[in-house]
């Protein structure tokens, strides 16, 4: 087993990986951006190394200062968690090359072949493993996708080639959309995954979203644990999964299953992932509760080559610390259990807490301070993230903050298991989907398990949604109060990139303010994150002229494009520009239109709530 891994990720999923490695007496390295130098992982972390500004690419995506950490920190491994580098096959090749550095992941060759979503599709063909009509080779223009869709209809979705949970994935509903959409992807593939290659697929209408966790290891052992059903969407993302699934004969699910090892199979794959299918409900009574059989069509959708932010459903199902299966795998290790060792007990659902407004179309909360955090415990909860009371929201990466995965018999005691946790759950300061969550459990098409992947953005009554944050929603609160007098000072310095905490002690002594713009900072015991500024609008003034409009933004964000140019005719909806935040793409429409008198800001650069980003006269 290694002496000491870093983990290269942040929030709950670092912690998780962090409290396996402690478990298996393993030391662990933090990485951390300016913004998240007061997070929870940092704290959890036996060693912390700074890598650079807020925003990603400087920073968790920055190979080089990564692999810098590892070193200086003497790590003989790195975990990548979910999401930043964990599916980027050139950062596994060059830890793999290193002589004293292991990955924790599948090989490289394996991630480009399944992690790649076109070589994934030749692979899973040729393991015939079905796969939904679409291209096996990047598309180069938008021309492209409207010949697509003149032969196999509309929508057709356009999907980056390294993405995965609706990331880098546009509908185009026609031909005069494809430029757009086909531009958008490309641009949402390149910031999230470093891979601008997309390809096109026929979109299945009304799915049910279906995954299979796998785990294998380097000597030809491979395993599957059970499926999850990940059909309750929003904007073709997450919100909550559960497993078994409702809606799943035992013949289709073993089906389903035996596909996806076969194709874990095919590509030589170890360690950790999960295959993904979509299941046509065409053919199903769900009002009468038929379940879907050995007949229903099934595709395969994707392989994610890294550990799921669901995973925990599985472990709650099989007792399986999937986890530390990755590190003993990769530490050589072989897989002690068969297949039939694998048992599913009862019935898990996990709740993506966001801090998002489900009431303003999930938007992405712009701050906040957690002034209450009080988790829910018991027989059958448990609850993932790297929180405590007193941090700030930091609001420059994923807007899940946590997660409450609920465990039961069955899936009603499950159900019934969850409205008790969520009443437990006390959040105060900071915005979440918690009430929408309180309210799915009483919404008859989840409670029966009938809802597909299209349920929420297509059926689903929006105005239950405001209801229920009008019943259990809070409000976000920003860090105004003053410090309190205290004798103990802590202080947070960094020598060499390596993060040291400092405490000085002092009788009747109080806090010392710390400016916003201190690269040491001194950090309050139990302070959140810091958003960091990155340059926002440059530190220019807006002069706008009577009558005019200044056009800023509600968020702190990254601008992705600017759209118009000084003297540019605008009307009012037109975008002017796209704003990247929590890993989402925002449009920024101007509300009343005009000539563009001013542009304040550039592509690339970070700003903050309430930044001017152009002027209209």
């Amino acid at each position: 087993m290694f002496d000491k891994v870093l983990v290269a990720n942040r929030g709950e999923i670092a912690v998780r990986v962090m409290r396996a490695c402690e478990e298996l007496g393993v030391d662990t390295v933090a990485v951390y951006s300016e913004a998240d130098k007061h997070g929870g992982h940092v704290r959890h972390a036996d060693e912390a190394y700074n890598v650079g500004p807020a925003r990603a690419a400087d920073s968790y995506l920055d190979h080089e200062a990564v692999i810098e950490a590892a070193e200086k920190a003497g790590a003989d491994a790195i975990h990548p968690g979910y999401g930043f580098l964990a599916e980027n096959a050139e950062f596994a090749g060059k830890v793999e090359a290193h002589d004293e550095i292991t990955w924790v992941g599948p090989a490289a060759d394996a991630m480009e072949q399944l992690g790649e979503k076109t070589k994934a599709r030749k692979t899973m063909r040729e393991a015939e493993v079905p796969i939904v009509p679409g291209t096996t080779d990047p598309a180069e223009s938008a021309e492209e996708v409207k010949e697509f869709g003149e032969e196999h209809g509309y929508p057709v979705a356009i999907k980056a080639e390294g993405g995965g949970g609706g990331r880098g994935m546009k509908i185009v509903e026609g031909p005069k959309e494809a430029e757009d959409q086909f531009e958008s992807a490309k641009r949402e593939g390149e910031a999230y995954f470093d891979n601008a290659n997309v390809y096109l697929e026929r979109y299945l209408e009304n799915p049910r979203h279906i995954e299979v966790q796998i785990l294998a290891d380097e000597h030809g052992n491979v395993r599957h644990l059970g499926e999850r059903d990940c059909s309750l969407q929003r904007r073709h993302q997450k919100v909550i999964e559960e497993g078994p699934s409702p809606a799943l004969t035992e013949e289709l699910r073993e089906e389903i299953g035996a596909a996806a090892r076969r194709g874990a199979d095919a590509a030589g794959y170890y360690n950790a992932g999960t295959f993904e299918f979509l299941v046509e409900e065409e053919d199903r009574d769900a009002e009468a509760g038929e379940l879907l059989g050995p007949d229903a069509n099934f595709y395969f959708l994707e392989v994610n080559t890294r550990i799921q932010v669901e995973h925990t459903v599985t472990e709650e199902l099989t007792g399986i610390d999937i986890v530390k299966w990755q590190l003993r795998v990769a530490a050589g290790e072989e897989l002690d259990f068969s297949q039939d060792d694998v048992d599913l007990s009862g019935h898990a659902i996990e709740f993506r807490i966001n801090a998002e407004h489900a009431d303003e179309e999930f938007q992405p909360a712009s701050g906040g301070t957690l002034d209450t955090y009080d988790t829910p415990d018991g027989i059958g909860v448990r609850v993932d993230d790297a929180l405590s009371e007193g941090d700030e929201l930091v609001t420059d990466y994923d807007s899940m903050i946590a997660k409450l995965i609920v465990h039961a018999s069955d899936r009603e005691e499950c159900l019934a298991r969850s409205k008790r946790a969520f009443n437990e759950y006390d959040i105060e300061g900071v915005v979440t989907i918690s009430p929408f969550h309180r309210m799915m459990l009483d919404d008859e098409a989840f409670v029966n398990g009938t809802h597909t992947t299209k349920y929420l953005d297509n059926e689903l009554d929006h105005a239950r949604i405001d209801e229920a944050v009008e019943r259990w929603g809070t409000e976000s609160t920003s860090d105004e109060g003053e410090e309190s007098e205290t004798t103990t000072r802590e202080f947070t310095v960094e020598v060499n990139g390596k993060r040291f905490d400092v405490e000085l002690e002092e009788e009747g002594a109080p806090a010392i303010p710390t400016p916003e713009t201190s690269s040491g900072g001194s950090r309050p015991s139990g302070a959140g994150g810091s958003s960091g500024d990155d340059g926002g609008s440059g530190g220019a003034e807006p002069d706008v002229p009577e009558g005019g409009e200044s056009v800023a933004v509600d968020m702190q964000g990254t601008v992705l494009s600017v759209d118009v140019e000084v003297g540019d005719e605008v009307a009012p909806g037109d975008t002017v520009a796209v704003l990247e935040a929590m890993k989402m793409e925002n449009d920024i429409d101007a509300e009343r239109g005009g000539t563009v008198s001013q542009v304040l800001v550039e592509e690339g650069e970070s700003v903050d709530m309430g930044d001017v980003l152009v002027v209209l006269e």
